[in-house]
């Protein structure tokens, strides 16, 4: 006989650019019903109406910097607030994050249920991140590669105008990835070693890897 199913709802998806966190990370929040977060477009949007948090940001995201660990983690205590069921999209991305994430969450009693990783090639990296193409009204990220669109295009879902991001250049893409290497593929092993991590492929089709993601956060306890 089976057991009952436990759900897992406190949930961080990492991975390198363009690998489909975002993607991901919205498909498994629609299904479940947890909240989803991505520091960086908070940030973005932070940037879009010209705050001063926004704008320090800013001025990280057009050199293809990660964002400092205090600019990311006074997003995260911010949005946290009461919140006790979670999916963060590409956060932590440094052990420092990581860090103060785990204090932030054992002050809290909410431990984290899995870390999953997104792995995917460099080559394929370049080539999504390129294609890329984000709505300037409603934030909804497309591709030209696997959606009849191009840049100046109405957005499907609200209209707006398809754009491609400031951050969105191949000298700024090859800075990003090198800097992922650096400091958030450490991330991956500081989770190993906490038991969290567990490894996906996403060179799939996408329903292909969010089938495998909602029958791992569906768990069988015995």
């Amino acid at each position: 006989m089976s057991g009952r199913t436990i759900l897992k709802s406190r949930v961080v998806l990492i991975g390198p650019p363009a690998c489909g966190k975002g993607t991901q990370a919205s498909l498994l929040s629609a299904a479940f019903s947890i909240p989803h977060v991505s520091t960086g477009e908070i940030l973005r949007k932070e940037r879009a109406a010209e705050s001063p948090i926004g704008l320090e940001a800013d001025r990280y995201a057009r050199e293809g910097h990660l964002f400092p660990d205090d600019l990311a983690l006074r997003v995260v205590r911010q949005w946290m607030d009461n919140r006790t069921r979670f999916i963060f999209d590409g956060f932590p991305r440094t052990i420092g994050q990581a860090i103060e994430f785990d204090k932030m969450l054992f002050e809290r009693s909410i431990p984290l249920d899995v870390v999953y990783l997104l792995e995917i090639s460099d080559e394929e990296v370049l080539a999504r991140m390129l294609g890329r193409l984000t709505c300037s009204k409603c934030g909804a990220v497309y591709n030209t590669r696997f959606h009849a669109l191009a840049m100046g295009d109405a957005c499907p879902k609200c209209q707006g105008s398809l754009v491609r991001r400031s951050d969105d250049t191949r000298e700024a893409l090859e800075h990003r990835l090198a800097e992922y290497k650096t400091f958030t593929q450490p991330v991956a092993d500081y989770y190993t070693s906490k038991g969290l991590l567990k490894a996906i492929d996403v060179e799939a089709a996408r329903d292909e890897v969010f089938q495998i993601l909602y029958a791992d956060m569906k768990e069988e306890a015995l």
